[in-house]
């Protein structure tokens, strides 16, 4: 934390410190603005309160993302994971997905030495309980000490504790996590302000004892070697690596949890929260997968020093006696001790139609949500809008445009479009299939598409981004040479399109050399051996832009065009969009509803040009 004193007045203050929070935070603090963050337990500063691990399908590319923006998610994966593992090798390079496994309390404190390290950084432990807003602009918040603090822009990250509410079988206590107070007094703030909420579920899976588990009957899942960074400007992985284990649910199981579905609270009624469709609790799994004899149960230790193993894929919410049935009754579990039992919790969040494509919301100026608040579940995604809504802030504060990243250049982009625009009735999740120009945005070149932003924002320095152009031309010059050398007629770009065939082969055979590392020669390989596809993709990313070109005023009345739908109206006004491509993925709006809005714009248009004229 700065030796000086604290400022009366700040560029931003931060609620809640989690993966959100902590991004939020240090964008707006290496911008040079001075920023509160303001946690109810500085002790859990980024806790990971789920899965110990970062990365997977699709957010693996946007931690590498976040990366290249200048963020530190990427950097603390790389300091404190015990297992790296590149996914979907055995696919196409456009979904390869990395992921670590982390040491979870190291994580959590590697985020809060880098906070309290950080010039323009406070900490303050307290509990924001309300909003101020005057004349529709948020200026500050007011403690539960009733303190009031003022800023430029205030940014929400709360997570699941807003009114949180965990239930372990017909038990339920308010809670924003595990032994954590809920958030109270904030959401009838923002209710009061404008800004609906509703409520969302979640869960976690029980932790065991590593002791009492017997790991020989199991199947071991080893990592990478050598384990491949995160962060771009990570050189080396130098934390002791480990494996996982793999076992599986099985027909007793199942029948367990049958058996007591009356006691589950999802299953009862007593959960209105809607929850995860795609990482459902072991309840949902055997109910609406009935067909399935067993579940891939995944046991991942939570740290080098810690005995708990998490339980990847048994989340529930089921009474902790009938927990411990389920979990004995797997291979290799059956004399397994629960250390803590497994929880579902109910919170507010905020539908995210509400949101500009900055995180502001449309109805308070100045206030910013990112996180959970937003319908969404994962760290990952939490993090990527952390940190573009404190992009965003210091956009704010200096009086500029705000800053988006559309679906062609990023996966944040296309997080952040789904979620303003099409909104989401479930916890929002990241896939790759939700790009649609995935070809071009593969997890190994973020740094091309996005490092010139931080560069720009100041959270890349000059020498890291000069380092990423070098590579890039080297990686030009090497396809150029590609293109341009023959090996007994044959063109040797065009040998290394062939199956099988890789930069490796032409190099040891002495058709090729070259000068680069295993990361560019990578770059190299999946350029030339997708060129096709890619020259194909941006194509229809140029079309895409020209859609996004084409802006619709906002001072449209979408009720005085004739023959638009009723239901088109009603979202066209409430989504607000900015271009006739944001237009077209609304719900609900249809290409003839497109058409006749084009109409209706062009002839606005003409007729203020000739009013002009005349």
């Amino acid at each position: 934390m700065p030796d000086s004193l604290p400022p009366k007045y700040y560029g931003a203050i931060v609620v809640g410190a989690g993966h959100a929070g902590a991004e939020a935070a240090l964008a707006v603090a290496r911008s040079g603005h001075p920023v509160l963050l303001v946690s109810m337990d500085l002790e859990a500063i980024a806790r990971m309160s789920c899965n110990p691990a970062i990365g997977g399908l699709a957010k693996g590319h946007i931690v590498r993302e976040i990366d290249a923006l200048g963020g530190e998610m990427g950097l603390a994966i790389d300091a404190t994971g015990i297992q790296f593992r590149m996914l979907n090798r055995s696919r196409g390079p456009a979904v390869w997905a990395p992921r670590a496994q982390a040491d979870k309390k190291q994580y959590s404190l590697y985020m809060a030495r880098t906070l309290k390290n950080q010039p323009n950084v406070w900490l303050k432990q307290a509990q924001a309980a309300r909003l101020l807003v005057e004349s529709g602009r948020c200026v500050g918040i007011v403690t539960h000490a009733n303190e009031k603090i003022y800023a430029d822009t205030v940014i929400l990250t709360t997570g699941t504790f807003l009114q949180g509410l965990i239930h372990v079988g017909n038990v339920n206590y308010a809670g924003g996590r595990r032994d954590e107070s809920p958030a109270v007094g904030l959401s009838d703030s923002l209710r009061k302000n404008g800004i609906e909420l509703i409520r969302f579920k979640t869960g976690t899976p029980p932790r065991l004892r590593s002791g009492s588990i017997d790991w020989e009957k199991l199947e071991e899942q080893k990592g990478d070697e050598p384990p491949q960074p995160f962060s771009y400007r990570t050189k080396s992985i130098e934390t002791p690596q480990i494996s996982c284990h793999i076992t599986y649910t099985n027909e007793r199981t199942h029948q367990i949890i049958r058996e007591h579905l009356h006691l589950s609270p999802l299953y009862a009624g007593r959960i209105v929260g809607t929850g995860p469709r795609y990482c459902p609790s072991i309840e949902d799994k055997v109910v609406k997968f009935c067909d399935k004899t067993r579940h891939q149960i995944f046991l991942e230790p939570e740290g080098l020093d810690t005995d708990e193993i998490y339980v990847n894929g048994m989340s529930m919410s089921l009474p902790a006696e009938i927990q411990k049935q389920i979990v004995q009754s797997i291979h290799g579990l059956e004399r397994a001790e629960i250390v803590r039992n497994a929880y579902a919790i109910e919170y507010d969040c905020a539908p995210p139609t509400q949101l500009k494509h900055s995180l502001e919301t449309k109805q308070i100026q100045n206030l910013f949500l990112a996180g959970q608040i937003n319908c969404t579940s994962g760290y990952e995604e939490a993090a990527a809008q952390g940190l573009m809504a404190g992009l965003n802030a210091v956009r704010k504060i200096r009086g500029e445009k705000e800053f988006v990243l559309d679906r062609s250049e990023a996966y944040i982009g296309v997080l952040i479009d789904d979620l303003v625009t099409r909104g989401t009735t479930e916890p929002y999740r990241m896939f790759t299939s939700r790009a649609e120009f995935r070809i071009v945005l593969r997890q190994d070149n973020a740094d091309e598409r996005l490092m010139k932003y931080g560069c720009a924002f100041g959270l890349i320095s000059k020498d890291v981004f000069e380092r990423l152009e070098q590579s890039t031309q080297r990686i030009k010059t090497a396809i150029e040479s590609l293109r341009t050398k023959f090996h007994q007629s044959a063109r040797l770009d065009q040998m290394l399109k062939r199956p099988g065939v890789e930069i490796s082969d032409l190099t040891r055979s002495g058709i090729w050399t070259h000068d680069l590392n295993s990361t560019e020669a990578s770059k190299v390989s999946c350029e030339v051996k997708y060129e096709g596809y890619a020259a194909r993709q941006l194509e229809e990313v140029r079309r895409f832009k020209t859609s996004e070109k084409k802006q619709i005023p906002e001072t449209i009345d979408y009720k005085a065009i004739k023959g638009i739908s009723h239901e088109a109206k009603e979202k066209l006004a409430q989504i607000k969009p900015v271009s006739i491509g944001q237009a077209s993925r609304i719900p609900g709006v249809s290409s003839c509803d497109l058409s006749l809005l084009v109409v209706h714009i062009e002839k606005q248009t003409r007729g203020r040009n000739k009013a002009e004229a005349d």
